[in-house]
């Protein structure tokens, strides 16, 4: 599942806030440290799947309709191309026009549906973001019941843990949990 930098550390920092500042510690106490794999629970969540499968449906709609306007772009310069020679210095100016209306409606079309603050992310940002709420609430319960001061993030993308023994990782009680529906 493809998860923007910008939604992992987006996940690091709520993580972060809940065990830092959700609950005192207290200095004397000895500190219970665990890790989850968060691309691994968006991988296997049913919930983040179904919304991912959504996310790609709607990308590869636009990424189509972005194709089609291409392609329309393409057989217009190729038309101007073999016809440039033949064609009054209005009539260039005329295709030229058109060639540039079609190429800022490609620009346009791709910053409006796919570029960074394009509908895609706002459908990403809506589509994910009570799962990952969903799984945040999750991990603190878990963390709250195994008595964890404190659970951070090893995933691929995001090394923000550099070492850990398997048997602090609690991916598999977030992911049991989350399936369970509880």
């Amino acid at each position: 599942m493809e998860i923007t930098v910008k939604h992992k550390t987006f996940f690091l920092t709520i993580i972060l806030f809940f065990l830092f500042f959700g609950k005192e510690n207290s200095t004397a106490q000895q500190q219970k440290i665990g890790y989850v794999n968060s691309s691994k629970i968006l991988d296997d969540f049913p919930e983040a799947l179904e919304a991912q499968k959504k996310l790609e449906s709607l990308g590869k709609q636009w990424q189509d309709e972005m194709d089609k306007i291409s392609k329309q772009y393409q057989d217009k310069g190729q038309e101007y191309q073999k016809k440039a020679a033949l064609l009054t210095d209005d009539a260039k100016k005329q295709m030229q026009q058109e060639l540039l209306e079609l190429e800022q409606r490609a620009y346009e079309f791709r910053q409006q549906k796919l570029g960074p603050e394009g509908e895609l992310e706002k459908e990403r940002d809506k589509l994910l973001k009570p799962i990952k709420d969903k799984i945040l609430k999750t991990i603190e319960q878990i963390a709250k019941e195994q008595k964890f001061q404190f659970v951070f993030d090893k995933n691929e993308t995001v090394q923000f843990l550099l070492f850990a023994e398997g048997a602090y990782d609690l991916t598999f009680d977030v992911l049991s949990k989350l399936k369970r529906g509880k």
